[in-house]
C-alpha cells in the first residue's frame, strides 16, 4: 500500500476517541508520543504521530480501530519496539497503538498443552510460567527478556531453539484479530488439528500489523525438554566452523541449538561483559542438545565432526551454570555490538550449502565498501545476522553501510536465501521485498492486504 494516508482527523480531534476511552488509554502529550515513535531499527525514518493509545482489552482495540477507520486515521501497531526493521515506526498523523498494557497470561491448560496469552505478554515471562508446570514454549529470540508475544508474532520470530523446534508460527493454533474497521474476527483453532477453510492464523503471522491488530493467542506448548548439554567449538578459519555446520545437520543429529559468532562478535562480547570467551578465535560455534541421557553422545559426535573440520578446541559445560553462561553470550551480541558505533543490522538465510559462499562474500562486500561487517547467527537454520557497523555522525560512512547493506541483500537472494529469516520487511527491507517475491506473488499479496484493509489504515508504508 502507498505509505500516504489521507487523513481527516483535523475534523474529529483525538479528544474525542480519548472521551471514548478510560481516562490515560489515549496520551497526546509530546513527551510520550516521541518515545514511542520508533523500534531499535536504525536507517528508518520515523514521522510525527498524533498520539498513543494504550489499550487493556480488545473491546478498547476495537473502539480505536472503528474511530481510525471513521476518519481515515493510520494506525501503527506496536509491541516492545525491539523490533529491527522499523516496523513500529510511526507515520506522519497516525495514532500509534501500544498493545504492552494487554499483559496477561489468560490460562495455561496442562491436558491440551496449549496456553492462552494476550499479545503484551513478554516472551521470557511466559517461557517461566508454562515451565513452572512441566511444559515448553520454545521460540525464544536473543530479544526474549523485553520483546512480547504479539511482536514475536507480527514478524514470526525465531531464535535459539528454532533448529530444532522451529519458529513462532509453528506454535500458533489460534488467534483473535481486530480488523482495520474494528470488527472481531477468531482465526484457527485449539485442537491440535484441524483443516477447515483457509489457514489465516499463518496469514496473520508474519503481517507485522498491516492485515490486524492481535489482540489474543492460543498457542501450542511442548513437555519440558530433557536436561541439556552444551558444546564451543573454537575455529581458526570460520569457513570450517561453517561446514562443520553443514555435516553437523546431514548427518541427521537434531541439535536444540546452533549458534555462530564470528571473531568480531566474540571481541564484542568480550569487551561488553568479561565470559573468558577466546578473543583470538576466528570463529565459535556453539552447540546443544537437550536429549538428556543422550545429550553427552549428541554433543560427543557433533564435537567429533568440528575437530575433523579442524576445530582448534572443543569443550562441553561442565554443569548447568557453564552452559547457561555460552547461551548467555550468544544472547549479548546485539548490544555488545551496538557498543561499537552504529549498526545497520541484517538478518539473512541461505541454504546452509552456500554458507561458506555468504561468507566469502561478505568479506568482498566489506572490502569494497570499506564497511566492517560483524557476523553472528543462527547458524544451524543458515539465518545469520550480518551487522554493518560504522562511525556515529560519518554522514560518508552512513552511505557506504547502505551500499553494503544493499549488497549483502542482493547477496542472499544470488545464494538461493531470503532477505529476512525473522526479523521482518517493516522500512528497512521494503525496496527488496518484490525482488524476493516477483511480480505475480507481489501482485498477490498487494491483494490479500486490500482485502483486510481497503482503506490502508493499517501500519501504511510498511512491508509492501
Amino acid at each position: 500500500m502507498d505509505s500516504t494516508v489521507t487523513t481527516t482527523a483535523g475534523t474529529a480531534p483525538i479528544e474525542g476517541l480519548a472521551a471514548a476511552l478510560p481516562d490515560g488509554v489515549v496520551v497526546t502529550d509530546e513527551a510520550t508520543s516521541d518515545a514511542y515513535r520508533t523500534d531499535s531499527a536504525s536507517f528508518c525514518p520515523a514521522g510525527t504521530p498524533l498520539g498513543v493509545a494504550r489499550p487493556t482489552s480488545t473491546e478498547q482495540v476495537q473502539t480505536v480501530l472503528r474511530w481510525a477507520a471513521a476518519h481515515r486515521v493510520p494506525v501503527v501497531p506496536q509491541g516492545a519496539r525491539t523490533g529491527l526493521s522499523g516496523g513500529a515506526n510511526a507515520v506522519d498523523g497516525a495514532l500509534l497503538l501500544s498493545m504492552l498494557r494487554m499483559n496477561r497470561i489468560l490460562a495455561i491448560d496442562e491436558v491440551d498443552q496449549v496456553a492462552i496469552v494476550e499479545p503484551g505478554v513478554i516472551n521470557a515471562d511466559l517461557s517461566r510460567a508454562v515451565a513452572d508446570v512441566g511444559l515448553f514454549y520454545p521460540p525464544d529470540p536473543s530479544s526474549w527478556e523485553l520483546s512480547t508475544i504479539g511482536g514475536n508474532l507480527a514478524t514470526n520470530a525465531g531464535g535459539l531453539c528454532c533448529v530444532k523446534y522451529g519458529v513462532t508460527a509453528d506454535f500458533v493454533r489460534g488467534l483473535e484479530v481486530v480488523l482495520a474497521d474494528g470488527e472481531l474476527v477468531r482465526v484457527g483453532r485449539r485442537t491440535a488439528k484441524g483443516v477447515a477453510g483457509y489457514d489465516l492464523t499463518r496469514l496473520m503471522v508474519g503481517s507485522e500489523g498491516t492485515l490486524g491488530v492481535i489482540t489474543q493467542a492460543t498457542l501450542a506448548l511442548r513437555p519440558a525438554p530433557e536436561p541439556a548439554l552444551t558444546m564451543a567449538a573454537v575455529f581458526d578459519k570460520a569457513a570450517d566452523a561453517m561446514t562443520a555446520v553443514a555435516r553437523i545437520m546431514a548427518s541427521g543429529m537434531r541439535p536444540s541449538m546452533m549458534e555462530f559468532l564470528d571473531n568480531a562478535s566474540i571481541r564484542a562480547v568480550q569487551a561488553y561483559r568479561d565470559m573468558g570467551l577466546p578473543v583470538e578465535a576466528e570463529a565459535l560455534l556453539i552447540t546443544q542438545s537437550d536429549r538428556g541421557p543422550l545429550a553427552a553422545a549428541d554433543v560427543a559426535a557433533m564435537g567429533l565432526i568440528c575437530q575433523e573440520q579442524g576445530a582448534a578446541d572443543v569443550a562441553v559445560a561442565e554443569d548447568a551454570a557453564e552452559s547457561a553462561m555460552l547461551t548467555e553470550a550468544r544472547r549479548l551480541v546485539n548490544p555488545a555490538v551496538e557498543k561499537l558505533g552504529a549498526t545497520l543490522v541484517d538478518d539473512v538465510a541461505v541454504p546452509r550449502a552456500r554458507l561458506v559462499d555468504l561468507l566469502t562474500g561478505l568479506e568482498r562486500i566489506s572490502a569494497e565498501t570499506g564497511m566492517r561487517i560483524v557476523c553472528p547467527g543462527h547458524i544451524g537454520d543458515g539465518n545469520m545476522h550480518p551487522t554493518v557497523v560504522f562511525d556515529r555522525g560519518d554522514d560518508a560512512a552512513a552511505a557506504r553501510a547502505q551500499q553494503a547493506f544493499d549488497a549483502i541483500m542482493k547477496l542472499a537472494l544470488e545464494l538461493g536465501g531470503t532477505i529476512t529469516g525473522e526479523h521482518g520487511v517493516g522500512l528497512l527491507k521494503r525496496t527488496w521485498l518484490r525482488k524476493e517475491l516477483g511480480e505475480t506473488s507481489y501482485a498477490l499479496q498487494r491483494g490479500i492486504k486490500d482485502v483486510f484493509d481497503p482503506l490502508g489504515i493499517l501500519n501504511p508504508g510498511k512491508v509492501l
